[in-house]
């Protein structure tokens, strides 16, 4: 394994996941400050009836929480775990840059980071296969 670790230009490689995990912990401390004050929930009940939704706002507002904090926070952990291993060149880091960077390609973002992830040197350089 000592030969195979990766040069200069995988240094910087797991501050990419982490900056992506603030992101995220971002996203959900301003998604908090607008279901927390009873500005931003009526801002979210006017969007609802704006859009034509004629039910129970109430229980909407909690299913569509309960969702953005389930996903922004599997996001959140997925960098953090990403970031940890890398930062220690195991394979398990690898594999959840690997998964962040498909997700990430949904939206352009993540194709050059996955591309640089499935060279030969890059796994190898984590022990992977």
């Amino acid at each position: 394994m000592a030969d195979s670790l990766p040069g200069n230009g995988h240094r910087r490689l797991p501050y990419l996941f982490a900056a992506g995990a603030v992101l995220w912990l971002i996203q959900l401390t301003q998604f908090a400050a607008v279901v927390a004050s009873p500005a931003g929930r009526d801002q979210l009940r006017h969007a609802l009836a704006t859009a034509g939704f004629h039910g129970n706002y109430g229980a909407l507002l909690v299913v569509e929480s309960v969702l953005v904090v389930f996903l922004a926070g599997s996001a959140a952990v997925l960098h953090a775990a990403a970031f940890y291993g890398l930062r220690r060149y195991r394979p398990w880091g690898w594999a959840a840059a690997v998964l962040v960077s498909l997700a990430w390609s949904a939206v352009v973002l993540g194709i050059p980071v996955l591309v640089f992830l499935l060279r030969r040197r890059t796994r190898a350089a984590y022990g992977v296969p």
